[in-house]
């Protein structure tokens, strides 16, 4: 039977097969059980799979097993839409590569000097991992060779073309050699990656994993009721009660994510962050924090959250419902890695979240249950439990234990027993939490006529964003257009010296833009060409981040400079 297929079975060499070992791994994934023997054969492929499935070695250990160790330029490139997916899809390559002692890959992206990448493009490397942008920007350069490669991956296909990387795409393909191999990898097959499928591939074969396979088998999915304004203390909760050493929350913009951080670490959980404001420097960080557990959540949009691939992760949390059910996929499967099993919790807060979670169950076509949130006895009943830890410990410590059996001492010389002395220390010690949990409603209040929780503002403030969020990037070339709409108030309009002349379109800027600052192309506004500059409207809270970055890169090869527009 297929499950029961060894890699030793797929016509991977001897070192993949130690690598493979090395890293834990036993049997194929289903991805890898169909794809690695055509890859290997040299067939053009299309892999539906998504982030969990195994679909880096699906790919990449094909990609090592056909290269060419006696020559030292590139011979496979990988595109993949972030930063953050490019690093890790690089560092599989890597384990995957252990025992091939000849083959080396590098990993380019927007965000870090390009000296670095120069360098080590100049040293020779056989596999190139790699954003669109700053591929472009190494071919505009002439420091990517692309002539002797023979194999292109596109991972997370869909993922590109969503933040308008489809221009920067067909160009890396078109300046390919005709006789190669071409790779597609997406969790979804929309119109525009079957055209580029007919147009880049030949005979392709097709691999579609099962979304049963995908998603939900060995993760438990539920959902609170809950109130806006209570979402965070419901977390709090759910992770001390069930003592979540490593969870992942997910919000749908870099706002509710900031608060969500802050107000978690004000409750005394170790949060941080992960959007797209972040430099490369400060995600690393972060990551490596929470990789070692040095942070116990990390709260994410879902741009940034693309290519996390932490294997202990116990709990997913979806404090804003996501904004389409292929996202949902993405997010729990974060959780329920390598044959572990998860949970995965979604907050819903009025009747259109409660909607949504009936898109959802028709979507992975399995339940998701309501739950209740945790009563006040089990709450109390933790804090009880807690406490008799902390005595224990601190029973163990023997420094000056004296001083603190002298103040008993004086409590039983004013008349009180030693039942009395503790039931006064446990109240103190107890007593402010157990009110809290008592005064504590989880459960949202609804209005009778339209089925709303009554403390809206976070989820009107969360609701606005989103709905600015959903609209796709507005663009126009047309000089000196009259009746302009008015920009919105969140926008900002920037200045760049590039235009007309130098071939500039609007997916350019929306790709470069998105490719280099991690601002999402959604939500990229208005764009005007003209002859010999350009501009482009962007959220106001990126205006810093964009022009720092930006500043040091180029757009079609070309120096670029962003200025804030004078009115």
């Amino acid at each position: 039977m297929e499950n029961e297929l060894l890699f030793s079975d797929l016509g991977v060499s001897e070192e993949i097969l130690r690598a493979v070992e090395d890293m834990g791994y036993t049997q194929p994934s289903p991805i890898q059980n169909q794809t690695i023997p055509l890859l290997l054969q040299g067939a053009d492929v299309i892999g539906q799979a998504q982030t969990g499935t195994g679909k880096t070695a699906a790919f990449g250990i094909p990609i090592i097993d056909r290269i060419d160790e006696s020559k030292s330029k590139p011979q496979a490139l990988i595109l993949c839409p972030t930063r953050e997916l490019a690093v890790q899809v690089e560092g599989e390559i890597v384990k995957l590569s252990k025992y091939k002692k000849k083959i080396s890959s590098t990993c380019i992206y927007g965000g870090e000097a390009i000296d670095r990448q120069i360098r080590s493009l100049k040293r020779g490397v056989q596999i190139v991992v790699g954003t669109p942008g700053r591929i472009m920007d190494h071919m505009g350069r002439g420091t990517l060779d692309l002539s002797q490669v023979g194999v292109i991956v596109l991972d997370e296909a869909d993922e590109m073309l969503d933040m308008g990387f489809r221009e920067d795409i067909e160009t890396i393909l078109s300046s390919m050699p005709a006789a190669r191999q071409t790779v597609f990898f997406s969790a979804t097959m929309p119109k525009p990656i079957l055209e580029l499928t007919r147009k880049y591939q030949t005979n392709p074969e097709i691999v579609k994993v099962l979304r049963k396979e995908l998603t939900v088998e060995n993760i438990s999915q539920f959902y609170y009721e809950v109130r806006s304004g209570l979402k965070t203390d419901l977390i709090s909760r759910l992770i001390n009660l069930h003592q979540y050493k490593l969870s992942v929350i997910f919000c749908n913009t870099k706002r509710v994510t900031d608060e969500v951080t802050e107000e978690l670490n004000a409750k005394g959980v170790p949060a941080e962050a992960l959007h797209g404001d972040l430099s490369q420097a400060q995600r690393t960080k972060v990551m490596n924090k929470f990789r070692k557990g040095h942070c116990s959540v990390l709260v994410a949009t879902d741009v940034a959250a693309r290519g996390i691939d932490v294997e202990n992760v116990e709990a997913v949390f979806n404090f804003d419902l996501p904004l389409d059910e292929e996202n949902y996929v993405h997010r729990i499967g974060r959780t329920g890695r390598a044959g572990k099993t998860g949970t995965a919790i979604s907050f819903v807060s009025g009747r259109r979240d409660a909607g949504k979670i009936n898109d959802l169950e028709r979507f992975i076509k399995t339940s998701i249950d309501k739950a209740a949130p945790p009563s006040v006895d089990q709450l109390i009943q933790m804090k009880k439990d807690q406490l008799i830890k902390d005595i224990h410990r601190q029973i163990a410590k023997s420094d000056e234990n004296q001083i603190y059996e002298e103040a008993i001492g004086n409590l039983l010389a004013e008349g009180l027993s030693l039942e009395q002395v503790a039931l006064g220390l446990v109240k103190l010690q107890l007593g402010e939490a157990v009110d809290k949990f008592k005064e504590m409603n989880f459960t949202p209040d609804r209005d009778r006529s339209s089925g709303r929780d009554d403390r809206r503002p976070r989820r009107d403030r969360d609701r606005s964003d989103r709905d600015r969020s959903s609209r796709g990037p507005r663009s126009s070339d047309r000089g000196g257009r009259k009746n302009k709409k008015e920009r919105e108030p969140n926008m900002a309009r920037l200045f760049l010296n590039l235009g007309k002349k130098d071939r500039i379109r609007p997916n350019d800027i929306v790709g470069a833009i998105a490719g280099e600052t991690g601002v999402s192309g959604k939500n990229i506004g208005e764009i005007d060409i003209y002859d010999s500059f350009s501009f482009v409207d962007i959220p106001k809270k990126d205006v810093t981040h964009v022009i720092s970055v930006m500043n040091t890169n180029t757009i079609k090869g070309k120096q670029v400079n962003f200025e804030i527009s004078k009115p």
